[in-house]
């Protein structure tokens, strides 16, 4: 399981959430609290680099914000990060440096680090997404189970129960998942790994591997 922590899936330095991330063993632990953690990291933002034009919400000066696009509280958004026409971000969303949230994307209780791309009708929801992660267009994050019990993610070794009823995706540092492929409760994709578009994705997919499909997951040369 060492290879689904926290300290072996992220670059710290690239999120404000560093110091709240390294609270934690696992990164499904750290969800529950993301709504508080951006209430308080908020209040320690300098009025010279973040507007405040709402109650918990602080944007950077320089992000671009379409008119169209709704921004719900608790909510930061980073230098140099654009949110596009019809963007839907519905609050519990600390948005790094540099990211794209696209055209009718839907956000929910997420970190998002610095660099990310949710460029094109995707979902987020529960999920934390890694430095220059890049969702395909139309790929989404199942974060309720069908039966809604709790999540459990299934690994080469066993399960791990998180106890958790909504849990989308942990994508570490440098993933690209494919267009129009769905991430089902508890996924977890490793650093420097690819999804192939169209895929349906469960469990863990290890670093640096290709996932074609679940019984076909490739190491990259």
């Amino acid at each position: 399981m060492n290879n689904i922590t926290i300290s072996s899936m992220y670059s710290l330095e690239h999120t404000i959430a560093g110091n709240y991330l390294k609270q934690f063993t696992y990164p499904w632990e750290a969800l529950s609290g993301i709504s508080d953690m951006i209430i308080e990291l908020g209040k320690t933002l300098s009025p010279d680099e973040y507007d405040n034009p709402a109650e918990n919400i602080w944007i950077h000066k320089k992000a671009t914000i379409f008119p169209t696009a709704f921004i719900g509280a608790p909510c930061i958004i980073g230098a140099n990060t654009e949110v596009r026409h019809c963007a839907f971000i519905r609050g519990s969303a600390l948005i790094g440096e540099n990211c794209v949230v696209g055209n009718s994307v839907e956000l929910k209780n997420v970190i998002l680090f610095d660099n990310v791309q949710t460029p094109h009708y995707n979902y987020v929801g529960d999920s934390i997404l890694g430095y220059k992660s890049h969702m395909g267009a139309g790929s989404i994050t199942s974060n309720v189970k069908s039966d809604k019990t709790p999540v459990i993610i299934r690994y080469e070794k066993g399960t791990i129960e998180t106890g958790l009823k909504k849990m989308g995706a942990m994508l570490g540092d440098n993933v690209e998942i494919g267009c129009n492929s769905v991430l089902n409760p508890g996924t977890i994709v490793c650093p420097n790994s690819n999804v192939y578009p169209l895929s349906a994705v469960r469990g863990v997919v290890p670093e640096k591997s290709i996932y074609k499909k679940d019984t076909d997951i490739i190491s990259k040369e």
